[in-house]
C-alpha cells in the first residue's frame, strides 16, 4: 500500500478508556471518524462502543462459556478486554488488570514480568504490563481488520500517544506492545500536543484568531490513571503563527482511579457507621462501583444518587446488608474540595514520612491535591518560556488553558480548576487565562493523533517540542579509595532539552573510560528544569530539584578482542529515534569502535 493511500490513524492507549481515530488518506477537511469498537459488554452481548476500556479480565470456565466470549472476527477468551472485563471485575476485582499503563512507566519493576492483576491469588493467571497493553492494542487492530479487512491496521500511519512525562523506557516499551503486532509503522505523540492538535483542527483557521502572538496556553490532561501537565507558547515565524511545546511535568499518578478510591473509602465510613464492615477485596469492587455511580452522576446533572451493591463470596448478594448508595453531594464534596483545593500558588505537594516498608504497587503521589501539584509546576517552570516571552518572575503565567480528560468533563471540577487558576493570576497583575472551548475531552487525544499524521505529511501546523527533559549520564570520578565512601559521581549532559527526534549529537570533546567485557551499570538522569545544559556540559554538583534519576541500566558490552575488564578511551554521543528513545554512543578513541546503550529496559545492550 501506497503512501498516499494510507489513512492516518491516531490512538489513544488510555489508562482507562482507549480510543481510535482516522483521517482518510489526504483528507483534513473534515474532523475525521471515531472507530466503532466491538466488544463484549456482558457475557453473551457484543456492542460497538467509541471507547475500549483498559481493562483486562481472567475469566474463569465456570464463570461464563466460551460463546459467550465471542466477537465478530472470532472466539475470545479466556482474557477478556474491554466493557465486560470492566463488567466482571467490579465483582471479582482479583481477576482484573487495570491501569497497565501506570505500570509501563514504574522503573521499580520488571515490566516484562507476569505480575498483574497484582496480589491475585496462584490460581488466576498474570501477565506483564508490556502483554497488557499489547492486548488492548490487538483488540483495537482485530476490530480495525475486521471494519476494514481491504486495509489492515498494519499498513496504515498509525500515531500512538503516551504521556508527556513518560521517559525513554516508558516510550521504548509502548513501542514494543505494538510492535509486537506487527504495528511498524509507528510514529508517537505526546498526549496534551495530540490534544491541542484537536483543538486547532476542529477550529479551522479560527484557531489564530483566538490565539495570538505571546500566548501561553497550559494544557491541563486528567485521565483515569496521570494527571499531565504541559505549556506551548505561541510565537511568530516568517509572519505565521508557530507553537512551540516549552514545558512538561513531572509523571504523576493522580487521576480518576484515586477519586474513585476516595469515594470508595467514604462509602466504607458510612457502611461502617451503620455496623457493617468490608473486606479488602470487597473495597476494590465497591471502587469500580463507584467508578460506574460517578461518572453517572457528574454527566447527568439531574440525577441526584445512584444504587451501590457490594457483592459477597457467594452466589446471591447479602441482602440489604451491603447495599447503599453514592449521593451527588459525596462526589462533589469528595472530588472538588478533596482534588482541587483553594490554595496559594506558594503552597506545593505535602511529601509525608514513608514507612521502612510498603506493600508492591504503583508510585502514586502522595498529595492528592492537582492544584498544589499544578502550582509547583507553574513555579518551577517560571523561566521556561523565557525565550520566546517575557521572562517569568515566581511562576509562569499561562494566557490561555486548554482541558483534557474524562475527568474534566465533570463541570464542577473544570469550574474548581479554572478559578483556581485566575484566583493566582489575578493578585500577579496578570489578565484571567481564557479557556479554549469545543474541546472533546474524551476523544480528542485520538483525534489529534490521527490529524498529526496528516501534519507529518507536511500539511497544517506543527507543534514544535523534541526532548521534553535533558538527559545526563552518570561519570564515576577517579579518585583514591576511601574507607566508607563511593567515588563521587557526576553527571554529563548528552542530550539536551528540546533536542529533536531523529537528531543526534557530535562526539563529546572530553575522553571517558568505558569498561567492556564485565558487567557494568549505567545511571541515567533526566531534567525538566535544566533547559540551558548543552551536549557536554558536565555537572559536579546539583540539587535533588533538578536531576531525578532513572532506573539504571545493567549491561555487559562486548569486549570484541580486548581483555574483560578493559578499560577503553571513548567520546560519548547520542542520537534520538523517531519514537523517542534515547541512545548513548560510545566511540573508541583511535578505531572508531562503537558501543551503544538505550535508556529502555533490557537486559543486554544493542
Amino acid at each position: 500500500m501506497s503512501g498516499a493511500d494510507r489513512f492516518n490513524v491516531g490512538i489513544d492507549l488510555g489508562t482507562t478508556n482507549s480510543v481510535l481515530a482516522y483521517l482518510k488518506p489526504e483528507s483534513a477537511g473534515d474532523q475525521g471518524q471515531v472507530l466503532a469498537i466491538d466488544q463484549v459488554t456482558q457475557p453473551g452481548l457484543v456492542e460497538a462502543r467509541d471507547q475500549l476500556p483498559s481493562f483486562l479480565y481472567q475469566t474463569h470456565e465456570a464463570e461464563v462459556s466460551t460463546g459467550e466470549l465471542a466477537l465478530p472476527w472470532g472466539s475470545g477468551g479466556p482474557q477478556l478486554v474491554g466493557q465486560g472485563a470492566r463488567f466482571l471485575g467490579a465483582k471479582t476485582p482479583l481477576r482484573l488488570v487495570a491501569s497497565a499503563k501506570s505500570w509501563l512507566c514504574h522503573g521499580g519493576v520488571d515490566r516484562h514480568s507476569a505480575l498483574l492483576p497484582l496480589n491475585a491469588p496462584e490460581e488466576v493467571p498474570k501477565i506483564s504490563p508490556v502483554a497488557a497493553s499489547a492486548t488492548y492494542l490487538a483488540h483495537l487492530q482485530a476490530a480495525w481488520d475486521y471494519r476494514y479487512p481491504q486495509q489492515p491496521l498494519a499498513q496504515q500511519n498509525i500515531t500512538l500517544t503516551v504521556p508527556a512525562s513518560f521517559d525513554p523506557a516508558a516510550r521504548d516499551l509502548t513501542a514494543e506492545a505494538a510492535r509486537s503486532l506487527g504495528l511498524d509503522n509507528l510514529t508517537l505523540l505526546e498526549e496534551p500536543q495530540a490534544a491541542l492538535y484537536a483543538w486547532v483542527h476542529a477550529s479551522g483557521e479560527q484557531w489564530r484568531e483566538q490565539l495570538q502572538v505571546g500566548d501561553l496556553v497550559l494544557v491541563v490532561d486528567i485521565g483515569g490513571g496521570t494527571t499531565d501537565l504541559s505549556l506551548v507558547a505561541v510565537t511568530e515565524e516568517a509572519g505565521n503563527l508557530a507553537l512551540n511545546r516549552v514545558a512538561v511535568g513531572d509523571h504523576i499518578l493522580l487521576g480518576g482511579d484515586n477519586m474513585d478510591l476516595a469515594l470508595a473509602y467514604r462509602i466504607k465510613a458510612k457502611l461502617e457507621a451503620e455496623g457493617k464492615t468490608l473486606q479488602s477485596w470487597q473495597i476494590q469492587a465497591l471502587t469500580h462501583g463507584c467508578r460506574d455511580a460517578k461518572e453517572s452522576l457528574l454527566e447527568h446533572p439531574d440525577e441526584q444518587a445512584v444504587p451501590l451493591v457490594v457483592p459477597s463470596r457467594g452466589s446471591r448478594l447479602m441482602g440489604s446488608t451491603l447495599r447503599t448508595e453514592l449521593t451527588r453531594e459525596e462526589v462533589e464534596q469528595t472530588l472538588v474540595d478533596g482534588f482541587f483545593p483553594q490554595v496559594p500558588i506558594t503552597e506545593h505537594p505535602r511529601q509525608a514520612p514513608r514507612g521502612g516498608l510498603t506493600q508492591m504497587g504503583l508510585p502514586y503521589a502522595q498529595d492528592a491535591g492537582i492544584t498544589r501539584h499544578l502550582a509547583a509546576f507553574l513555579c518551577r517552570q517560571s523561566h521556561a518560556a523565557d525565550a520566546f516571552l517575557s521572562p517569568g518572575v515566581d511562576f509562569i503565567k499561562p494566557t490561555a488553558i486548554l482541558l483534557n480528560g474524562g475527568v474534566l468533563k465533570a463541570p464542577q471540577l473544570a469550574d474548581r480548576l479554572l478559578a483556581v487558576i485566575n484566583g493566582w493570576l489575578q493578585p500577579a497583575g496578570a489578565p484571567p487565562a481564557r479557556l479554549l472551548s469545543g474541546a472533546d475531552l474524551d476523544r480528542a487525544v485520538a483525534r489529534g493523533a490521527a490529524y498529526y499524521g496528516y501534519v507529518r505529511q507536511g500539511h497544517g501546523v506543527r507543534i514544535r517540542g523534541g526532548l521534553a527533559s535533558a538527559f545526563y549520564v552518570g561519570i564515576e570520578s577517579a579518585m583514591p579509595a576511601v574507607p566508607g565512601m563511593p567515588p563521587p559521581l557526576q553527571a554529563l549532559c548528552v542530550a539536551p532539552f528540546g533536542m529533536e527526534e531523529g537528531s543526534a549529537t557530535s562526539p563529546s570533546a572530553q575522553q571517558f573510560g568505558l569498561v567492556v567485557g564485565e558487567p557494568v551499570t549505567f545511571r541515567f538522569f533526566g531534567s525538566t528544569v535544566r533547559r540551558d545544559d548543552t551536549p557536554g556540559t558536565l555537572l559536579d554538583h546539583w540539587d535533588d530539584a533538578e536531576l531525578e534519576e532513572l532506573p539504571p541500566i545493567q549491561v555487559t558490552l562486548p569486549a570484541e578482542g580486548r581483555a574483560a575488564g578493559e578499560v577503553v578511551p571513548v567520546q560519548l554521543a547520542a542520537r534520538v529515534n523517531e519514537l523517542g528513545t534515547l541512545r548513548l554512543e560510545a566511540i573508541a578513541v583511535g578505531d572508531q569502535q562503537r558501543w551503544q546503550v538505550e535508556l529502555d529496559v533490557r537486559e543486554n545492550a544493542l
